[in-house]
């Protein structure tokens, strides 16, 4: 291939302090592309979606963070017990203030 494989991407410093100051109270934590519902993992947060766009931000010079709501554990494969509705609302709810802190 001629992209080298990348194994672990960082936020970009200033959107992340501008999350951070945006939303005090959410947490900021790794995500991992490996875990799978039921499964095992060494992080509390999965998703594999954000990587590439992630990586592409990267390559292409553009600032990028990923945002996540959670609404489930990585180990609970019983759905009836996600979270969905409510993990958009609270991703509805910081939006606004994430994407005004975003354009400073």
């Amino acid at each position: 291939a001629e992209i080298p494989v990348v194994e672990r991407l960082l936020p970009d410093a200033r959107l992340l302090e501008a999350m951070r100051e945006a939303v005090p109270q959410a947490l900021m934590l790794p995500i991992g592309t490996s875990a799978s519902v039921g499964g095992a993992s060494d992080v509390r947060v999965e998703g594999m979606e954000g990587f590439g766009v992630l990586r592409a931000c990267a390559l292409a010079g553009v600032p990028a963070i990923e945002v996540r709501a959670i609404s489930n554990e990585i180990a609970e494969s019983d759905r009836s017990r996600w979270r969905i509705g409510r993990a958009l609302e609270a991703l509805a709810d910081a939006l606004p203030g994430m994407l005004a802190a975003a354009a400073q």
